[in-house]
């Protein structure tokens, strides 16, 4: 098994590399069970990341991310859904494809905790950051409760987002391109 060896948040790590086509690999960056992983990056990216008031995140890699940035800050999170819940009276939905989906996908907010985003800073987490399709589904969901988004967050750039200047990132993921 091919392996993309890095050192992250001062941590080094072996991420597997799985094919998306017959042109692309990538390396699978999971965060999931790395404990230790997870609290380093949320410490450096804080450090990064301007002030903020609530922290939004799409589901679900991301998640423990945006959970230990909350805890360490003492700021609130909220989770964009997959699918709307039952406890979501009256949910904001946009769709988004990413590089790791084979389909458009629906993420949704709960109007109830957009309202609480309104005229708040909010801070944009994601686990890598590639197409950027994430980010921007997210985005159009708390620009609906007009709330202000200062800054978007990631452990991980991969490809062309590690060029990007409108995001905050600790290392940059590369795609691995062959014939």
């Amino acid at each position: 098994m091919a392996t993309h060896k890095m050192t992250i948040a001062g941590l080094e790590r072996e991420l597997t590399i799985c094919k998306v086509n017959d042109k692309l690999d990538i390396a699978a960056f999971i965060i999931f069970g790395d404990v230790e992983i997870t609290i380093a990056s949320a410490t450096e990216l804080i450090k990064k990341c301007p002030d903020f008031d609530f922290i939004v995140t799409p589901e679900a890699k991301s998640i423990p991310l945006a959970y230990e940035m909350s805890r360490q800050s003492g700021k609130p999170y909220f989770v964009c859904r997959k699918g709307p819940k039952l406890y979501m009276k009256e949910p904001v939905h946009v769709d988004v494809r990413s590089i790791t989906t084979d389909k458009v996908q629906t993420v949704y907010l709960d109007s109830l905790e957009g309202e609480q985003l309104r005229g708040k800073k909010v801070l944009i987490v994601d686990d890598v950051i590639s197409t950027g399709e994430s980010l921007n589904a997210v985005n159009k969901l708390v620009e609906q409760f007009d709330a202000d988004v200062v800054g978007q967050a990631a452990i991980l750039a991969e490809g062309d987002a590690a060029k990007r200047e409108d995001i905050i990132f600790l290392e940059e993921l590369p795609l691995f391109f062959h014939d």
